[in-house]
């Protein structure tokens, strides 16, 4: 461990002898319990507040540094001033931005996670940040969800298998994850004054088994608070999410954080698991003057209950030990780390992960591209051309560079085709965010009409047309602080994809979202990929998806319906909730229970566009019968042998849905409870095995809580999505 001028100074005054807090060979509690020994009531409260926007206080006089956090979790926020959102004007805090959390998930790769996690932790410790505000991990309950870009998808056992390595990648540099925002935090829309109610049993069974994977397999050492109320108590200081469940129940040693302004009430903040109050200003919602961090809840306010006997000094002591655990785990660790910072392998690795997560949604043998020498190639669409990384939120970044999808196709066709671009739409203009500049010019003098005129014109003797349109981060979009309208696509892109379907040219639509659209054009073009903001290298993993470089593996990590009145959410008591008379919150009721996405559209068997887990390839597979064994007591083994039958090498998803025929509550048809990702070279098979236990049977019993699984008959299916199951298997518990 290396000593800093303070440090060496405390060693002196302890008479040359080092302090077991700042002994590296001693146990961490040794070491946080002579911390907290030796600290006054005043240092350990100064801890438990932010002193500017994105830091915490130290303990100077112990040597004990600040704690300093940044919004991830796609990559490090440039450095902004001390009291204000606007950037502070460095030249070297342009990061590595990695594809958005959405993107990750659709490549269902385990490994993957635990890159991304271990490149993104590298970069935060380079920029000396010790708390990664990431991953986000809540529920895709709506499509609407304006932040649905920045979580895992719908089901929770995906979620959870992903979050798991992420976050093990990040702690392995000496960071904590922060995982996000817990918990039943489904919308923007009112997001800090609308109480979520919430059965325990959908609790338990949807929105909290990732969170729990997050802290028990994961050992994540911070958790944010949600804005919301769940059952009516703010989730920052929510007593049975806080302290019954997550340090009760999971056993979570970390620090627990507010969302930026998130904590609301000076009792509930001191005595209901809160242990560090970030946010703006004095509450985080209204401004103030920028010395008003004493005012906090959890300053001022706490050491005036701690004086007067309102508040105890061993609840203090419990915050300031867990603030202390996370500084010995991050900038005091035993093992120093120092990160590294926008190098040529985290670029690598973002361009992989990216690519690694599309989606071939359907192909008739466009793609890849095949464009004769000297052709023509049209690409419409603003998505083409805008940059995607700034903007959205808390996610908004400041890359080294971006690589856009039109620069990259010209890149891959220079010297066999001509790639030209038609915008055929104005979506969003917006080029800064916080001050982050792309440096673009988006500006259009066309009207929309003569747009559409123009990308029609020149698609009439293309080769080959290759829409590239989607989503934004724009306000009513994939944008944090707003919740989508529709799922339709804006701007008159459908329009505009009939048009051109209209000319029988070969067709390729690529969307790019975090979240997901209806597609009523589906039949009509040849090909539909679904992209992803894909970060500093996005357009080079498009472009080697749609060239044959990489062959497409991602697959859905959430349901395409075809409207939005097809899904589980049909009031407006489920959505954005509604204002009762005698209640203080507007009210938003989970009515629909634990039937969320592809449970709600299998069980009620609607049609959708494109099915949770559903994804092609260049290449073909074949599944053979699975096979059930015994794993071990409680534990068994499902086991099928996988055939690429195709010319190419590529990679399969094979994924293990449980269906309980008969139970004594509604069940899905099907839930999600393992998946593997195969490799394989042309004509080579593989013996995929996934293994399941009785938990993976159980339904949460809220009456007893506790997970029961009831004797009976069930159905293990095998599958590619969860529409397209190979075998099955009868099984009896």
């Amino acid at each position: 461990m290396i000593l800093t001028a303070a440090l060496v100074v405390v060693a002196c005054q302890s008479g040359g002898k080092v302090p077991v807090y700042l002994n590296p060979d001693k146990s961490l509690e040794e070491r946080v319990s002579d911390a907290l020994s030796r600290m006054t009531i005043e240092e350990k409260v100064a801890m438990t507040h932010a002193q500017s926007k994105f830091s915490s206080a130290g303990v100077p006089r112990l040597g004990i540094p600040e704690l300093w956090h940044t919004d991830g979790p796609h990559g490090i926020r440039p450095e902004v001033l001390w009291d204000e959102w606007d950037q502070a004007g460095w030249t070297n805090d342009s990061c590595t931005a990695f594809p958005a959390l959405i993107n990750l998930a659709a490549t269902w790769d385990r490994d993957l996670a635990y890159l991304y996690g271990d490149c993104i932790g590298q970069e935060a410790r380079y920029r000396k940040k010790d708390i990664l505000l990431g991953p986000g991990i809540n529920m895709g309950r709506t499509p609407l969800n304006g932040r649905t870009f920045e979580y895992m998808g719908e089901d929770p056992f995906l979620a959870g298998q992903m979050v798991v390595p992420y976050v093990k990648g990040v702690q392995k540099n000496g960071v904590a994850a922060c995982v996000k925002h817990f918990a039943v935090n489904n919308q923007e829309t009112r997001r800090t004054a609308t109480n979520s109610v919430v059965d325990d049993r959908t609790l338990y069974e949807i929105y909290l088994p990732a969170f729990k994977a997050a802290v028990v397999d994961g050992g994540a050492w911070a958790i944010m608070g949600s804005y919301n109320l769940w059952n009516g108590q703010f989730n920052c200081h929510n007593k049975r999410l806080l302290c019954d469940i997550l340090k009760g129940e999971w056993g979570f040693d970390g620090v627990v954080i507010s969302d930026w302004g998130g904590c609301r009430d000076d009792d509930e903040a001191v005595e209901n698991g809160l242990d560090i109050e970030m946010g703006t200003w004095t509450n985080g919602l209204r401004g103030a003057a920028s010395d008003s961090y004493q005012n906090y809840h959890l300053a001022r306010p706490y050491l005036e209950r701690l004086r007067n006997g309102r508040a105890t000094e061993a609840g203090l002591n419990d915050k300031a030990s867990r603030i202390l655990r996370t500084i010995f785990r991050t900038s005091m660790a035993p093992d120093q780390h120092f990160g590294s910072f926008t190098s040529p392998e985290h670029f690598a690795a973002a361009r992989k992960i990216a690519a690694e997560g599309i989606v071939l949604l359907k192909n008739n043998g466009t793609l890849p591209l095949r464009v004769p020498q000297d052709g023509k190639i049209l690409v419409v669409g603003e998505n083409a051309y805008k940059m995607m990384v700034v903007g959205g939120g808390s996610s908004n970044l400041k890359t080294k560079y971006e690589v856009i999808p039109l620069d990259a196709l010209r890149e891959a066709f220079a010297g066999k085709a001509e790639v030209i671009w038609e915008r055929g739409y104005v979506g969003d203009v917006t080029t800064d965010y916080n001050r982050v500049l792309t440096g673009q010019d988006l500006r259009e003098s066309r009207s929309a009409a003569k747009l559409k005129a123009d990308a029609v014109a020149a698609a009439k003797d293309a080769d080959c047309i290759i829409f590239i349109g989607g989503l934004n981060k724009s306000n009513f979009q994939d944008n944090e602080g707003t919740d989508r309208q529709d799922i339709v696509l804006p701007y008159g892109q459908n329009e505009l994809i009939e048009a051109l379907a209209e000319l029988k040219r070969p067709m390729v639509v690529v969307n790019i979202s975090g979240s997901p659209v209806s597609m009523p054009w589906a039949g009509k073009v040849d090909a539909i990929v679904q992209g992803w903001y894909g970060g500093s290298e996005s357009g080079h993993a498009l472009a080697d998806v749609l060239t044959g470089v990489v062959n497409p593996s991602g697959k859905l990590p959430f349901t395409m319906p075809k409207s939005l009145a097809d899904g589980p959410l049909k009031t407006e008591r489920q959505f954005p909730g509604i204002r009762e008379e005698g209640k203080e919150w507007w009210q938003e009721y989970y009515d629909e229970g634990v039937f969320i996405g592809y449970r709600w559209y299998d069980t009620k068997k609607i049609p959708v566009d494109f099915a949770f887990g559903h994804g092609l390839s260049y290449t073909t597979f074949e599944l053979g019968k699975p096979k059930l064994s015994r794993s071990k007591v409680g534990e068994w083994k499902v086991s099928v042998l996988v055939r690429n039958t195709g010319k190419v090498a590529g990679a399969e998803v094979v994924q293990l849905y449980i269906s309980d025929d008969e139970a004594s509550v509604a069940r899905p048809a099907k839930e999600l409870k393992g998946f593997q990702k195969v490799y394989l070279e042309p004509g080579q098979s593989k013996k995929v095995e996934i293994t399941f236990d009785k938990e993976s049977l159980s339904f949460f019993d809220a009456e007893k809580h506790e997970w029961v699984a009831e004797a009976g008959e069930f159905h293990l299916l095998v599958g590619t999505a969860s529409n397209r199951i190979a075998g099955e298997i009868p099984f009896t518990l």
